[in-house]
């Protein structure tokens, strides 16, 4: 693809009432940065239906300019339409780089438009840089089942595109400033599109378990020792007014949801404060909450790797220790 600009775009991933989801707001941060060194503008992409809220948000998080497309058939997410109106505007304005959020979505939109332009995508990332020497991004993800990071960079195609984990970074301080919004009026025939969406069936579980928005999370590892083991997590959860957390090795038991899931397979946050309980600390685990604001480990094995990132550690019986931390914050409380 033919580069006609230095500027740096962030997909702005957007719901079906046209508000943007959080992972692109985020992305907008680092961006900024990215696209100064590489000597170009921040441009945020919204497509959907009834973005308004979602353009606006772009500018006052940090994009310079707006590129807006609006249609009934963006309403829904599907893979040809927004591949389609994605390329065409990739086609006509050439940007050297361009940051998607690693959702169900993104991660299934990028390698599409990465293969329709011929470049490479690194997925997953969750570290963002350019490098000094040659002006590339420098895209770093887990590697090898997350036992190492690796950092790979894209010379010789254009645009150079990554997926970056949602709650890897942090949002930027909003403020009144406008960027310059770009109407472009793009239109996907019926007929291009192959798929649609029948029936929309949602668990309910994942409905109500907003991770990656928590700022308070509480969570149980393979220490809980089964489904009831989650109780007195809940517990505290609920007298912090936080969100309930969970380990792979306690998700492929099956003592709770995936939803529930923090980790490299699971979901990346970085809340105000993070509560391990019975989690000894895999790297893959680590992955996916060592950006907290503070880290909590309880854990009856003093050598446990999850006390090397936390900020308090408490070595003990968790069945023990929370009940009585519980208390406490319900009578700080009362």
């Amino acid at each position: 693809m033919e580069v006609k600009s230095k500027d740096l775009w962030v997909f702005i991933e957007t719901k079906e009432d046209g508000s943007p989801k959080k992972v692109g707001l985020e992305l907008l941060n680092p961006g900024k940065d990215m696209a100064k060194k590489q000597g170009g503008a921040l441009v945020a992409v919204v497509i959907g239906c009834s973005v308004d809220a979602s353009v606006e948000a772009a500018s006052r998080y940090g994009a310079d300019t707006v590129i807006a497309v609006d249609g009934e058939e963006f309403k829904e997410y599907s893979t040809d339409a927004y591949t389609i109106a994605i390329t065409k505007l990739v086609e006509k304005y050439g940007p050297t780089s361009m940051l998607i959020g690693a959702t169900n979505n993104g991660r299934d939109l990028g390698p599409r438009i990465a293969c329709r332009l011929h470049t490479g995508l690194t997925a997953d990332c969750t570290a963002l840089d350019i490098d000094e020497e040659t002006g590339n991004v420098a895209w770093t993800r887990p590697a090898f089942g997350g036992n190492l990071m690796a950092t790979i960079m894209c010379p010789e195609h254009r645009p150079q595109m990554g997926t970056v984990r949602p709650g890897v970074f942090k949002m930027a301080e909003p403020s009144d400033r406008k960027a310059e919004v770009i109407h472009e009026d793009i239109s996907v025939p019926a007929e291009d599109i192959r798929t649609q969406v029948i029936e929309l069936i949602r668990e309910l579980d994942a409905e109500t378990v907003d991770l990656e928005g928590a700022q308070i999370i509480v969570s149980g590892g393979r220490g809980v020792k089964g489904p009831e083991g989650f109780e007195p997590i809940r517990a505290l959860a609920e007298a912090l007014g936080g969100t309930v957390g969970a380990s792979r090795a306690a998700v492929d038991s099956g003592w709770i949801p995936h939803a529930h899931q923090v980790g490299q397979t699971g979901k990346t946050v970085g809340p105000k404060l993070y509560i391990a309980c019975g989690i000894s600390g895999a790297i893959q685990h680590l992955a996916g909450m060592s950006s907290s604001d503070r880290i909590i480990a309880i854990n009856k094995d003093p050598d446990a790797p999850i006390f090397g990132v936390a900020d308090y550690g408490i070595v003990g019986d968790l069945f023990e220790v929370l009940p009585v931390l519980t208390d406490a914050i319900k009578k700080a409380k009362a």
